[in-house]
């Protein structure tokens, strides 16, 4: 078995290097016109595909208009639209709540701080990152289950929590390149880098990979 590379030692450089010359021009998989559209999707997105959003969100769009018609409705409105995707019920709740919020207290503009984002209803961290990142190109990175995997897989980060993964790879990636490095790792999760079963063997992070250099 192959010696895994020092903890003390994060490739960052690169596995950063690589995906910049193979994945230039990473992007959000999620449909969205506005930053209206894009929280209503993250939110959405929660334990839910990306597919599966993306097939659900135009008739949401098209009777949800915009920030404005969702905080009149109510949450048995919007649950129909949204009753195929996971947790419908308090998604629904969330939206609604959310939707009021920034209606009533950010006349009705999402708001670009993370803070100010981490108050609406069903906007937890890696929601406000996601946005912020996607939207504004704010050098901070979202950690979801892939990202969480990826990091670990690759040697980037030890930490115990979502939290602690994000201070790790803020530490190793140039704020330049965070909104890239944000899809850069979800991607690779997602089709490469995956729970069961991951690419190893066709995966160009490999040499730098201390998961693939246990196998």
């Amino acid at each position: 078995m192959k010696k895994s590379p020092k903890k003390s030692d994060p490739p960052f450089e690169p596995i950063l290097a690589w995906f910049e010359a193979n994945r230039p021009l990473p992007r959000s998989e999620l449909n969205f016109l506005s930053p209206y559209q894009l929280i209503v999707a993250v939110i959405l997105s929660a334990q839910c595909t990306d597919k599966r959003v993306n097939m659900t969100t135009p008739a949401f769009y098209e009777r949800f208009p915009d920030v404005e018609r969702l905080a009149a409705a109510t949450p048995e409105e919007v649950y129909p639209l949204i009753r195929s995707i996971s947790y419908p019920n308090s998604k629904a709740a969330h939206l609604v709540a959310m939707a009021r919020k920034v209606v009533d207290e950010y006349g009705g503009e999402i708001p670009r701080d993370i803070d100010a984002l981490m108050t609406l209803p069903g906007v937890g961290r890696k929601t406000a990152n996601v946005v912020t990142s996607v939207l504004y190109d704010e050098p901070v990175i979202a950690v979801d289950t892939h990202v969480f995997r990826v990091a670990h897989r690759l040697g980037l980060s030890d930490g115990k929590t979502p939290y602690a993964v994000e201070l790790d790879l803020e530490a190793g990636i140039p704020e330049s390149v965070r909104p890239k490095a944000h899809h850069w790792l979800i991607l690779h999760g997602r089709y490469v880098c995956t729970a069961r079963n991951p690419k190893c063997g066709e995966c160009g992070l490999a040499p730098y990979c201390r998961h693939a250099q246990s196998r």
